[in-house]
């Protein structure tokens, strides 16, 4: 690995706890385990996260559609007792390291095996988080077409959060941002521009990145499974910090090359932005007399999300 290049880490040169607030700079990425990492990421440094971890799918299960997903430097082959254990000592290593108030957005899918069904659930409830929402992903496409099951087109992303004391809820978003529903629509990643087996699209991040951090500070935005970086190039894009880690020298330095020519991708982050409007709050129209409550899909040309009925009730 090139330690030159400043901001590319080893874990085996870094101290425990030795990645700080003021150590981090612009932005770290680092080779090496995820669990091993962590470790020597400070208490209370990160505002968000954002991963899909390894699914453990035994790189044998594949459909008509997507074939067998086979990572660079990581054999997804475990135990399934082992693999939820493994994920909930890293869910609970980055609620360490995550600040009071913090969230961590975790991408994972409903799996089977042999007839037996793994859900996300039951391994998020063994950890220290707040599970605050479960959010569908509809990727609109199915990577099986047999008929065992209606198709599966949907994975889940759990916005898990640190509380600060004993208040649960935590921050309201802004209306800007809650009006993107708990259903996000958008196909993944093409294979054909990626060569990571299981990329991000760019706006997913970015929409978390968007409604949990806003504009008005600098944050600082992890993911410990970074693959090809689409994380880290939403935050830089975004004006965050970020912090990546990856086993793959080579997801590490794809994601270095990716984050040299961020600028190319900067479209699709205002694509995204340009979701996040409202002309009014639900409070401005309450006060105005105006209608707060009727939803209806947007015309065929922008079916992404649903939108708010600006009605007038005085007309």
């Amino acid at each position: 690995m090139n330690i030159t290049k400043q901001h590319l880490l080893n874990e085996y040169s870094l101290d425990d706890k030795q990645l700080t607030q003021d150590t981090i700079g612009k932005g770290k990425l680092i080779e090496g385990d995820t669990l091993n990492v962590l470790a020597k990421i400070d208490d209370d440094v990160v505002n968000v996260g954002i991963t899909s971890p390894p699914y453990n799918k035994q790189e044998k299960n594949k459909g008509w559609l997507v074939t067998n997903v086979v990572y660079d430097a990581y054999k997804d082959v475990m135990p399934e007792p082992e693999y939820q254990q493994n994920q909930v000592n890293v869910l609970d290593a980055i609620y360490r390291i995550t600040a009071p108030g913090g969230s961590f957005f975790y991408n994972h899918k409903i799996r089977w095996d042999r007839g037996n069904m793994y859900h996300p659930m039951d391994w998020l409830r063994k950890t220290q988080w707040t599970v605050k929402q479960e959010i569908v992903w509809d990727r609109k496409i199915a990577g099986n077409i047999r008929g065992w099951r209606f198709w599966q087109v949907e994975e889940r992303i759990y916005w898990l959060y640190k509380p600060i004391g004993d208040h649960l809820v935590g921050k309201e978003l802004e209306s800007k941002d809650a009006k993107l529903t708990s259903i996000w629509r958008g196909v993944p990643e093409s294979g054909r521009k990626n060569p990571h087996p299981a990329p991000f699209p760019l706006w997913l991040p970015a929409r978390i990145i968007i409604s949990i951090l806003g504009e008005d500070s600098q944050g600082i935005v992890l993911d410990p499974y970074i693959g090809s970086g689409t994380t880290a190039i939403a935050a830089k894009l975004l004006g965050h910090k970020y912090i990546g880690i990856d086993r793959s020298e080579a997801y590490i330095n794809m994601t270095h090359d990716r984050l040299d020519k961020s600028q190319r991708e900067k479209d699709k982050i205002q694509k995204e932005f340009d979701l996040h409007q409202v002309e009014s709050t639900f409070k401005e129209r309450k006060s105005k007399g105006k209608n707060v409550g009727k939803y209806r899909y947007p015309d065929k040309d922008n079916e992404e999300q649903m939108i708010l009925l600006e009605t007038d009730n005085n007309k």
